[in-house]
């Protein structure tokens, strides 16, 4: 059966309490992410229903957004201003069982389940954080999908919210300790003449969230996961974690199913993102700070070289070693954030494609 959505609401869900009313400074990595969403996807089966219903979400997305209350704000230029503008709560309703379109997944539909971007709507702008409930058929089970901007927060940042949250709706203590709203933390504020910048038009920051883009699903058993490990084990990576391990793999066949695809070979780039709440200390950056608290770095093999599972891993750690290594030269001066841009420029400098 064709999954049908029709909509019920769409409300704007405000602060529980009042904001404290202050403008937070972006910082320049804020200001260089994509003006895109980050989202992602829960299930939950029909005997969730008994405790959850559409009103008490909203009640408990109240409560949170007062801790959280920067994703309840509005972006102008390089900070957000935390007026209480609030954040967009849809419900949608399909007449499709949710065990029938489990089984018959297709990818593609997970894209319906999102918060539509209306007209007007900009993630470099207003709302900062969207949400969207489905409910199923014949109270089989619904599913909520939260997005916020990519401007304010990264994905550990989401994750942190929908925690606080679930525990809100629970009415259980949250883990979440003491919030950090670390937008400047370890990245400085933009220069002086990116204030002064206009954004660019809503249609051209929509542009990515409705361009045609390839997904799929792939799913690792631990037995296979770990046969990968011992495959990818070498002398200079004795013990490869299940990242380096199925960044690899995934790398590998993208880049094969692209020579096959192609008249000519032609170089291939990997960028990956290394969260850095895991790498500073609690003491200096709260494991559950907010805000694009990542760095990243780039591996690149040429058009004719052949990529190898067991040297890609080595050169994954190679990596992941010098980002360790600025950190650590930087920790105890105001330094760490030019050090992280600075790494970041030379693996750009000496990956760049072509």
């Amino acid at each position: 059966m064709e999954l049908k959505l029709k909509v019920i609401r769409r409300e704007v869900i405000k602060p529980a309490s009042p904001s404290p009313r202050d403008h937070l400074q972006l910082s320049i990595l804020d200001l260089s992410c994509p003006a895109i969403y980050v989202s992602t996807i829960f299930f939950y089966k029909a005997e969730d229903l008994v405790t959850v219903s559409s009103e008490k979400l909203k009640s408990s997305l109240s409560e949170t957004l007062s801790r959280f209350y920067p994703l309840a704000g509005q972006i102008d230029g390089v900070s957000i201003n935390c007026y209480d503008e609030g954040a967009v709560f849809t419900e949608e309703r399909t007449d499709l069982l949710l065990p029938d379109f489990l089984k018959n997944l297709n990818t593609d539909s997970l894209e319906d389940l999102r918060p539509k971007i209306s007209p007007g709507d900009s993630p470099i702008k207003w709302p900062l954080l969207s949400v969207k409930v489905t409910f199923f058929g014949s109270r089989s089970g619904f599913a909520i999908s939260v997005c916020a901007s990519h401007r304010i927060c990264d994905a550990s940042s989401l994750l942190t919210f929908v925690t606080d949250w679930s525990a809100t709706t629970a009415k259980k203590k949250t883990n979440v300790s003491t919030l950090q709203f670390a937008e400047t933390k370890i990245y400085p504020p933009p220069p002086p003449h990116m204030a002064s910048q206009s954004p660019p038009p809503t249609d051209h920051t929509n542009a990515n969230l409705t361009k045609k883009c390839v997904m799929n699903r792939f799913v690792f058993e631990s037995s296979k996961i770990a046969e990968l490990k011992r495959n990818a084990a070498s002398e200079s990576v004795l013990v490869p974690t299940r990242v380096e391990a199925i960044t690899s793999l995934i790398w590998k066949c993208a880049r094969n199913a692209s020579r096959s695809n192609l008249m000519a070979p032609r170089p291939t780039l990997m960028y990956q993102a290394v969260d850095l709440r895991l790498r500073i200390p609690s003491n200096v950056l709260s494991r559950d700070a907010i805000g694009n608290l990542q760095t990243a770095f780039f591996l690149k093999k040429d058009a004719e070289s052949e990529l190898e599972i067991r040297e890609t891993v080595a050169a994954f750690r190679k990596a992941k070693e010098v980002v360790n290594k600025v950190i650590q030269e930087n920790l105890q001066g105001d330094t760490l954030g030019q050090g992280l841009m600075n790494v970041m420029g030379k693996f750009v400098s000496e990956y760049k494609p072509g």
